[in-house]
């Protein structure tokens, strides 16, 4: 079925659950979670970082004001992530599998920016 993954949650949930993993994964560079939740992180970071290498314009600032929970961290993205990448075509991030997780064997990644 193609299309995001519902996580077991609500979508509601799921939206906040997943700008909170991006902010933190932009605020520290890499985190450590399941490999289905570090797919769905990896394509809204990616999209992230595509619209923060849009330099001086005001709606790209906007969109990611509005997504990115913490303000230290969008401003960071705008100032220093997005330029960063600027001369690269996606493929931001990296992740490695770390193998099952030891109380519910649940398939463990880390997701790093690159």
């Amino acid at each position: 079925m193609p299309g995001t993954r519902k996580l077991g949650r609500t979508s509601d949930h799921r939206k906040a659950m997943l700008r909170a993993m991006v902010t933190f994964l932009l605020e520290n560079g890499k985190i450590e979670t399941t490999v289905t939740r570090a797919k769905e992180v990896r394509s809204m970071t990616e999209k992230m970082i595509t619209v923060a290498k849009q330099q001086n314009d005001l709606h790209a600032k906007r969109q990611i004001f509005s997504y990115v929970t913490k303000e230290s961290v969008a401003k960071k993205l705008i100032d220093e992530i997005g330029p960063k990448y600027a001369d690269r075509n996606g493929g931001y991030t990296r992740i490695i599998r770390i193998g099952p997780r030891r109380g519910d064997a649940a398939e463990m990644a880390i997701i790093e920016l690159i």
